[in-house]
C-alpha cells in the first residue's frame, strides 16, 4: 500500500474489506463479475476486499447497490 495509514485506520479498510467479500461470496459472484456489475475495475475490488484501498463513498455506494444491501451494512463490522 503506497499511502500510510495508523494501525486503527488500516484495521478499519480491512474489516469493511473483509465485509464487502463475505457480502460477494454470498451472491456467488466472482471478483471479476462483481467488478462488472459494479462497473469498476477487478483488480480495484481485490484492493477493497484486501484491505489496501481506501474507498470513496461513491464506489461505497455502487457496491452496496451491486450487493443490493443499504450502505450502512457495508459498516456492520
Amino acid at each position: 500500500m503506497s499511502e500510510k495509514y495508523s494501525k486503527a485506520e488500516q484495521k478499519l479498510l480491512t474489516k469493511v474489506g473483509k465485509r464487502i467479500r463475505a457480502l460477494r461470496n454470498e451472491t456467488g459472484l466472482s471478483q471479476e463479475d462483481f467488478a462488472k456489475k459494479c462497473d469498476l475495475d477487478r483488480t480495484y475490488i481485490s484492493d477493497v476486499e484486501r484491505g489496501e484501498r481506501n474507498i470513496s463513498i461513491i464506489n461505497l455506494n455502487k457496491i452496496a447497490k451491486s450487493l443490493k444491501v443499504a450502505l450502512s451494512q457495508l459498516f456492520e463490522i
